[in-house]
């Protein structure tokens, strides 16, 4: 179903009602033009802002006109002479054409047709003057001309309909005259300059213009594709199911049927399926999907910021239960993804002005093209001459990079910030943002690349340095913990072992215990060798320091068995 949703008005004014729906057949801000103006004729529209790159209509209306909007939306777009479709079959669309080569077979086929309309051309560098038959040029050039060319015919009769122009029609007509032109130069041949004469031909202008305008239109396809990477991976932080705690035990449901009230239990490792807080157990929870910090934070009930969880972020190595806040639209994750949707389609100030000119552009390039027809015929050059020159003008003044950059730039822009964890408010701000000369960040976990590193390791004296990392690393190796990592990637550079340990356990919110070699290994925090009355001798003073630089700093103790 397409999306749509009734908001109240800040203002105090009756609801405004909101809808989100797909445009296919789009291809320059000329159609963004016509689209608009069609959905603001429609009754109770209040607006309708049209973005090209992501192919969407963004319309607000009045609640009170009923719940028939977007059938009255759908039959707009309709008879504008595009294809409405809802969102969710755009999104689905553009998951089943992820292959970097999708949609490449038409420009394909255009390239293999057109190549040997092209190759004479070259000899041409090196003095050879020669032309394929203009028979073989009439066959390589028709079902490039008709059949690749057909989808500009149809979307330039759907502007003319209108008495409006975009790109479809320049290339229509353009490519159209060359053709023609020399349809009429091959038949008129024998007459004009008599038997056995090739004149020279216009089918390769026409084939290549129309494969290189595919080939255009492929690749703003894979760019947009590429640059809605960004709210793809948001979307995939979202697990498919949750394990709903219930009378009957654990039960997977799929995500869209928890509701807010509900229990859900968290496994080790699984992703917070929605925003809630702990009711039971305690863990460590990586949010740095949402703060850019790398180090889990522990989460329990009884934990200093109520055990709140953040749907999309990461479960440690604790089971927990859940009691579920907000579900859909509402979560954390759900917003984030509406921010930088509503970033990414928003028009941009330079934007709009684009779309002005874009309004009177195609409309001035075939005045220019006409005026330039008879201006050549008028100083005496003939039909041929005065054709090329027109159809040349028809050709060259292509809108679609014109309405295409910016929306391209603002997609492009967000879509990459999304990726390192900066949420652009509007495509305004980013437009702005220029002008920033200072930027200040209140702490320096999100400046920071997310993966610890062991930069120090210091041990009593009379300790085997190299033994310690190594058994260090064995009791932590079967981490997922970002400091553990540190820590076995540390052994590993440089060469040392890592063998299976024994008896591992982890202690949420504590640290890891195990066996390596039939000794006892305790890593983990200060606090929990505090709690344990460890005493770090020596190195107190050590820990102290680093602490006291910004580093994380864990103790590792062997448990020695007590004589009875």
């Amino acid at each position: 179903m397409t999306s749509a949703s009734l908001s109240p008005a800040a203002t105090g004014d009756a609801p405004a009602g909101t809808l989100d729906l797909g445009i296919a057949g789009m291809t320059c801000a000329s159609c963004v033009g016509r689209v608009e103006r069609a959905l603001r004729k429609v009754p109770g529209v209040q607006d309708a802002t049209v973005n090209l790159a992501t192919e969407r209509a963004h319309i607000v209306f009045d609640a009170a006109s009923g719940g028939g909007m977007e059938a009255l939306a759908r039959r707009a777009v309709r008879n504008a002479g595009y294809e409405p479709r809802s969102v969710e079959e755009q999104e689905a669309g553009e998951e089943g054409a992820q292959s970097p080569w999708a949609g490449f077979t038409p420009v394909a086929v255009g390239l293999l047709l057109s190549a040997p309309l092209v190759l004479p051309m070259l000899g041409d560098l090196f003095g050879l003057h020669w032309m394929l038959p203009a028979w073989v040029q009439f066959i390589l050039a028709t079902p490039v001309q008709f059949i690749l060319g057909a989808r500009f015919y149809k979307a330039g009769w759907h502007a003319a309909k209108a008495l409006t122009g975009n790109m479809d029609l320049l290339v229509a007509i353009g490519t159209s005259a060359g053709y023609g032109l020399s349809l009429w130069l091959w038949a008129t041949a024998e007459s004009t300059h008599g038997a056995g004469h090739t004149p020279h031909l216009y089918f390769e202008a026409s084939a290549v213009v129309i494969t290189l305008v595919l080939l255009g239109k492929w690749l703003e396809a894979r760019a947009k594709r590429q640059t809605t990477a960004a709210i793809r991976a948001l979307h995939a932080l979202r697990p498919e199911v949750a394990h709903l705690l219930g009378r009957d035990g654990e039960v997977d449901v799929p995500i869209a049927e928890v509701m807010a009230g509900d229990r859900l239990v968290v496994r080790p490792g699984e992703r917070i399926p929605v925003d809630g807080t702990v009711v039971e157990g305690h863990t460590q929870v990586d949010e740095s999907m949402l703060t850019g910090e790398p180090l889990p934070v522990a989460r329990s009930a009884d934990g200093p910021e109520g055990g709140a969880l953040t749907g999309g972020s990461i479960n440690g190595d604790g089971r927990i239960v859940m009691q579920v806040t907000a579900v859909g639209g509402e979560t954390v994750l759900a917003r984030i993804i509406r921010l930088v949707e509503d970033a990414q389609a928003a028009k941009a100030p330079i934007q709009r002005l684009v779309d002005k000119v874009s309004a009177v552009f195609v409309p001035v390039v075939l005045a220019i093209a006409i005026v330039t027809l008879l201006g050549w015929l008028w100083t005496g050059a003939g039909v041929e001459a005065a054709l090329i020159h027109a159809v040349a003008v028809l050709v060259i003044a292509c809108p679609c990079a014109l309405g295409l950059a910016t929306p391209a730039a603002i997609m492009a822009g967000t879509g990459v910030a999304a990726r390192h964890g900066i949420l652009i408010k509007d495509a305004e701000a980013l437009e702005t943002a220029h002008r920033v000369q200072t930027v200040a960040f209140d702490k320096t976990g999100t400046l920071t690349v997310g993966r610890p590193r062991l930069t120090a390791f210091h041990v009593e004296p009379g300790v085997d340095e190299a033994a310690l990392l190594s058994a260090v690393a064995a009791v932590q190796s079967g981490s997922e913990h970002p400091l553990a990592r540190a820590v076995v990637s540390a052994a590993q550079e440089r060469g040392l072992p890592v063998p299976a340990p024994d008896g591992v356990r982890a202690v949420p919110g504590r640290g890891t215990e195990g066996e390596v070699a039939a000794r006892s290994y305790l890593v983990g925090s200060l606090r929990w060798m505090q709690e344990l009355g460890v005493d770090l001798g020596p190195l107190a003073d050590r820990a102290a320091t680093l602490q006291a630089e910004g580093a994380t700093v864990s103790a590792v103790a062997e448990r020695v068995a007590q004589d009875p």
